[in-house]
């Protein structure tokens, strides 16, 4: 029997996959759609080419909404640009569609999602990160993991991060460990001739893995000199 998470799960998801097809949108999922001659004259893009009309119908009609469908906005979440969720200063989602598409890979993890909120008990929060950090009462038996914005790439959610936020951040960690508690983070440390000296000092004192991986900008998908690494207290 299915758990009552992943009952509702599937009905999310036949939500989502029933509006795709009403916008008209690629969903290999259920079938592919894009034809032959579109692949071939975008081969590297003939998503964002077959997808581009649709998506900004979807974009327009969330926009318009009131209230917003939660829905539409997780449609325009899979089909955007990076899975970004970013809003201008009117409050309107403006990401770009991006080269992807409905497929298994979006139902497994979507269906994943569901079945693990109903295992383990799950609490979201959206305060600052200090503040957040600072109402937790953390033992030896807590592990942390932290992904920060990266200071030194150009993505929209890294803007509001500074080397003010980056040091502050690198000072709770040094208090976890002080404290016993074990700590892991994500960060970049060189990203196309810049380098974040700031978190390489700190690393030092902990343990630190490479992380293989390629940075994807809009306008730029070359592969870039781009380190990014997982650094521990344990």
């Amino acid at each position: 029997m299915l758990c009552t998470e992943a009952v509702r799960g599937d009905e999310f998801i036949n939500e989502l996959l029933h509006i795709s097809q009403e916008y008209g949108l690629s969903c290999s999922y259920i079938r592919d759609i894009i034809p032959e001659k579109l692949k071939q004259s975008f081969p590297k893009t003939y998503f964002a080419e077959y997808d581009r009309e649709s998506y900004s119908r979807l974009r327009d009609d969330y926009n318009k909404g009131n209230p917003r469908d939660v829905r539409l906005l997780y449609l325009l979440l899979i089909y955007g640009f990076n899975r970004m969720i970013r809003f201008n200063s009117k409050g309107n989602f403006n990401v770009p569609v991006g080269n992807v598409d409905f497929n298994s890979n979006v139902i497994d993890s979507l269906r994943f999602y569901f079945e693990t909120v109903e295992r383990i008990n799950v609490q979201w929060s959206s305060l600052d990160f200090r503040v957040f950090m600072d109402g937790l009462n953390l033992t030896e038996e807590d592990l942390v993991y932290l992904d920060p914005p990266y200071l030194i790439t150009f993505s929209e959610y890294n803007k509001i991060w500074n080397e003010e936020n980056e040091n502050e951040m690198l000072n709770i960690l040094n208090d976890l460990n002080r404290h016993g508690v074990k700590f892991a983070i994500s960060n970049v440390t060189h990203y196309k001739g810049r380098e974040n000296t700031l978190f390489l000092r700190w690393s030092q004192n902990y343990n630190s893995y490479p992380i293989h991986s390629n940075y994807i900008s809009y306008h730029d998908n070359t592969i870039k000199q781009f380190n990014e690494v997982l650094v521990t207290n344990f």
